[in-house]
């Protein structure tokens, strides 16, 4: 079991054993967001901030408290418009295709982190890193990696950013989140 379930566990279990001062138990909403849908959420809803017309990533770099440390996104770098570079993948000419170009949301994560470093945190992400990922989160000493998808499995890529992770220890795990969606309504704070 990783340290953020085995906390969330226990923070749980001490909110389950509060007690108001006539001896009840303390009632609460039970249909919350628990801490990994929380995580992968804010993954997911970083990735909406993404233009890439194909695939939408994000990621989300929590430390050992339970804090967000780094968001991130796939896009361009600073500076480099998007209006001038290419969004496609199909092209026969390298220099047409996205892939030169754009920044993954793991190395923007670890790029715009608030905190002095991301060693020791966990990684939250849409689609399992691929190499050149994996070497930046090697590097960064994240300790554990949260994906929801694999689809990319069977490229050399991913099975390359599998057997540099294997070889650092980093552990990595499919994520099987509690909510299949999670909706955002704006009007809902203005309901009584």
């Amino acid at each position: 079991m990783t340290e953020i379930k085995e906390k969330a566990d226990k923070e749980l279990m001490k909110i389950n054993d509060l007690k108001i001062s006539n001896g009840e138990k303390c009632e609460y909403r039970t249909d919350y967001l628990n801490w990994e849908d929380y995580f992968m959420g804010i993954a997911f809803l970083a990735a909406q901030r993404s233009k890439d017309p194909a695939t939408q990533v994000g990621a989300c770099i929590v430390n050992d408290e339970m804090k967000i440390v780094a968001i991130g996104y796939n896009g361009f770098p600073i500076n480099c418009s998007d209006d001038k570079f290419p969004w496609t993948k199909e092209s026969n000419d390298p220099l047409e295709n996205k892939y030169m170009y754009v920044c993954h949301a793991e190395v923007n994560a670890i790029l715009n982190k608030n905190s002095f470093d991301v060693k020791g945190c966990s990684l939250y992400v849409a689609l399992f890193p691929c190499n050149e990922c994996a070497k930046i989160i090697i590097q960064s000493r994240i300790k554990e990696i949260v994906y929801l998808s694999d689809k990319h499995a069977d490229k050399p890529q991913t099975k390359a950013s599998k057997m540099m992770l294997d070889s650092a220890g980093i552990k990595y795990r499919q994520y099987k989140p509690k909510h299949s969606k999670i909706v955002i309504d704006f009007d809902k704070i203005n309901e009584n």
